[in-house]
């Protein structure tokens, strides 16, 4: 039996004394004045216990981490027809390419990337509304959470929409593809809105704990969807979740991640624990320098992969 306590705070305290933080992302100006020292980690176990060290309830935005629950909401509504429109496959390119939608008729490769995360809120807007739709995605990740306090930061969601110029093409260039239904201006509306949600380590570790627990929320045992679809959405996560870097991710972690340019990284050790992680600077990738040591380090000293033998305990 490991001591997750004492496994977290020694981790904290080697991120803590780190020389190579990476930077912030400085494209989008609230989180370029993120202070770098900042780090936190929360660890929700499948039996309830929590372990946080660190600045694990400071807010920090989401931004691609939402695209899981986002996703999550879209199956939902429209299932495996999803996959008409978005694939399940790596890209290989950074997360705001547009190189591979020519040749691939307005398809992206998957919905993590932000050509396929875009499409995905073309399927959750609720008759063409923004705002409404935006506030079920809200809704539904409160639920999760266990927390109404969690919403967007508004400074963010505007320095999205006045910086976001390579969205606006990504999404004009495939509703030339036919791709996407509504209009490319109310379907970023959505998506810039659900990147600026604010949550902490400890908030964004509740919130996974339906991947962690086969679909269920562990707390009340209420199925929030299949079993079947909460391994999937990990697998992609696992081969999608840290754009052209998420092969070597699996290599050094070994568990499904999705990481945000907000500098949080959302991990599921499935059947055993939700984990986040949030330090703002990040590497070449845009995925966080610190946090992706963090999950590495605690993997190694739990044993929990999903390539190790016994990795998802029978329940």
């Amino acid at each position: 039996m490991h001591d997750l306590a004492a496994i977290v705070a020694e981790i904290a305290e080697e991120m803590r004394a780190a020389p190579d933080r990476g930077k912030p992302a400085d494209y989008i100006p609230p989180l370029a004045r993120v202070d770098p020292g900042k780090f936190g980690m929360a660890v929700v176990t499948v039996d309830g216990d929590v372990f946080t060290a660190g600045s694990a309830d400071e807010l920090f935005s989401l931004q691609s981490i939402s695209k899981v629950f986002a996703l999550t909401l879209a199956l939902g509504k429209v299932g495996s027809q999803l996959w008409d429109r978005v694939g399940r496959e790596p890209s290989g390119s950074a997360f705001n390419s547009i190189v591979q939608l020519e040749s691939e008729r307005g398809i992206p490769r998957n919905p993590f990337i932000n050509a396929g995360a875009i499409v995905v809120a073309d399927v959750n807007l609720t008759r063409g509304a923004p705002r409404e739709s935006l506030a079920e995605l809200i809704s539904f990740v409160r639920h999760l959470a266990d927390d109404d306090t969690i919403a967007v930061d508004v400074e963010v969601a505007q320095s999205e929409s006045e910086t976001g110029f390579r969205n606006v093409a990504l999404a004009n260039y495939m509703k030339s593809f036919g791709n996407l239904r509504h209009t490319p201006e109310d379907v970023l509306a959505l998506y810039f809105g659900q990147c600026a949600v604010a949550m902490s380590c400890r908030q964004l570790a509740m919130a996974g704990r339906y991947l962690m627990a086969a679909g269920l929320n562990p707390t009340n045992g209420h199925r929030v969807i299949p079993e079947t679809r909460a391994r999937r959405i990990n697998a992609l996560m696992l081969t999608c979740g840290h754009y052209d870097a998420s092969g070597d991710f699996a290599f050094r972690v070994g568990l499904p991640g999705k990481s945000g340019v907000g500098g949080g990284i959302l991990a599921v050790a499935p059947g055993r624990a939700s984990i986040a992680v949030w330090s703002p600077g990040l590497n070449a990738q845009g995925n966080s320098q610190l946090g992706t040591l963090a999950l590495e380090r605690l993997a190694a000293r739990t044993g929990w992969s999903v390539f190790a033998r016994g990795a998802i305990p029978d329940r």
